[in-house]
């Protein structure tokens, strides 16, 4: 029986689409591993799925032929095992003669799950693949083939952007991210899990909005307690989880940790050049292709800081889930019931989760722009640094909002678990930032100071002269 697919509203939409086209379909679905694509599809698409195989990470030609044979042996119900294809061609040959009669009335799919780990070097597979799409499957209005994979930029540079017999064949794209707030409580409540949303933002800022991770929390636990037992405990889901994410998804891992290592250690992000002097890698193509890599899996994202241009790029680490480990797990002497609990109370608990709230904030800006109730508004969203000369003053803005109605909103987050206070200190700093903004911008447009907060703003005078905009964490569920 199939399961509830929480969220995904739009996926579910461009996969009801496909199933209802009178067009043969090549679909093309990505994203990072444990994000929920395998289970999307097979629980949404359960009536019209006829076939489903998946590669197996570093095996042999001879292994992934023999995982197809007993693909083809589930999905034929054949009581005997079938006999394995000697290469992908007879393979394809076998999946064509099962699929022709299913499709005669209505729409079916093929899905090929973990289709980077098929394509081994020498094995002929792409080869065989293109052929089988090419010369049948292509014609056949009533087919739909769905190809998935955790490696984003393997499937990208491989299959969306073919320059050989793939080329412009895939008909939809599906890039599936983490849940955002909202399909987090969604997910949470469905599992009547009952927990308020500062707990479920706790949650988020530790690992994120992975279904395969969020299934780890227990019904009846605190965050705190979750977090222990997924995190801290030796037998932990995420105790050892960051190693085997990245080798899993890029061959060589190794420059793409170091890279990650370094913008955990610079929360405010890092320029291109910044990367490669930090990390001393080498500042050629490689480093282009490992950063969009990263990006396209999800794990950090770049903006043009306002007023600038292409070449000022700056990249953040937004996976919530490598930023806790590196800040917590990696070097952690203790283990077990009660770590995170000490462990929040240590001064590098202040300063991670002041980054980690902030970056939550910089995925959910519409959810930020209807709360101001802009998002009817053309808007650019940025941020913007500035670097002093001798003598000046500095400053950083995370999140700025340029609207096309000649506003714009410097948007400032603050995680804090009680009301927070405006006091005379971080008053000079936000009328800091406004003054260097100005100056250094030149900008003519009307500025309005907006704090995001969990639990609001502590009214007193500093608040109420300086802040136009206030919004609590609620807005961002």
């Amino acid at each position: 029986m199939a399961l509830n697919v929480i969220g995904r509203t739009e996926e579910k939409k461009l996969l009801l689409d496909i199933v209802n086209s009178t067009d043969p379909e090549l679909v093309a679905m990505y994203g990072r591993r444990r994000v929920g694509k395998t289970f999307l599809i097979r629980n949404f698409l359960e009536k019209q799925l006829i076939f489903e195989f998946s590669g197996i990470h570093n095996a042999s030609l001879n292994q992934q032929l023999e995982n197809f044979t007993l693909a083809m042996t589930k999905a034929t119900g054949s009581k005997m095992p079938l006999a394995k294809p000697k290469n992908w061609q007879e393979a394809f040959k076998l999946l064509t003669d099962y699929i022709t009669p299913l499709i005669n009335k209505q729409k079916k799919v093929v899905f090929f799950d973990e289709f980077p780990w098929i394509c081994s070097p020498k094995s002929g597979f792409m080869q065989a693949f293109e052929h089988f799409w090419n010369t049948w499957a292509s014609k056949q209005k009533n087919l739909a083939v769905i190809i998935c994979g955790s490696a984003a930029a393997w499937m990208i540079n491989n299959i969306i952007n073919n320059k050989g017999g793939l080329h412009n064949r895939v008909t939809k794209r599906i890039r599936l991210l983490p849940f955002d707030l909202q399909e987090t409580e969604m997910f949470l409540k469905d599992r009547k899990i009952n927990l308020d949303r500062y707990q479920i933002l706790q949650l988020y800022m530790a690992m994120g909005g992975i279904p395969h991770y969020l299934k780890e929390i227990k019904k009846g636990e605190s965050a705190i307690q979750s977090i222990d037992n997924i995190c801290f405990s030796k037998n932990g889901l995420l105790n050892e989880e960051f190693k085997n994410l990245y080798n899993s998804l890029f061959d060589d891992a190794g420059n793409h940790k170091l890279v990650i290592k370094a913008l955990a250690n610079n929360g405010k992000g890092l320029t291109r050049k910044e990367i490669i002097d930090t990390c001393k890698i080498s500042s050629g193509g490689g480093t282009t292709q490992l950063l969009e890599e990263l990006m396209e899996s999800g794990f950090i994202s770049s903006y043009i800081p306002f007023g600038k241009n292409s070449k000022d790029v700056v990249y953040k680490l937004t996976d919530e889930y490598s930023l806790f480990y590196l800040k917590f797990i990696e070097h952690s002497r203790s283990n077990g019931k009660g770590t995170w609990l000490k462990l929040s109370r240590e001064s590098k608990w202040r300063s991670w989760s002041g980054i980690a709230f902030e970056s939550i904030c910089l995925k959910h800006t519409q959810q930020i722009k209807k709360a101001l109730g802009i998002e009817g508004v053309y808007t650019e969203t940025s941020g913007w640094r500035y670097h002093p000369q001798k003598g000046e003053k500095g400053a950083q803005i995370d999140l700025l909002i340029d609207r096309q109605d000649f506003c714009i909103n410097i948007c400032e987050m603050k995680f804090s678990v009680n009301e927070f206070i405006v006091d005379k200190n971080y008053a000079g700093e936000l009328e800091n930032k406004v003054s260097v903004f100005k100056s250094q911008t030149k900008t003519a447009k009307t500025l309005f100071l907006t704090l995001v907060t969990t639990f609001g703003i502590k009214k007193n005078e500093h608040a109420t002269r300086l802040i136009q905009n206030e919004i609590t964490m609620d807005a961002l569920f």
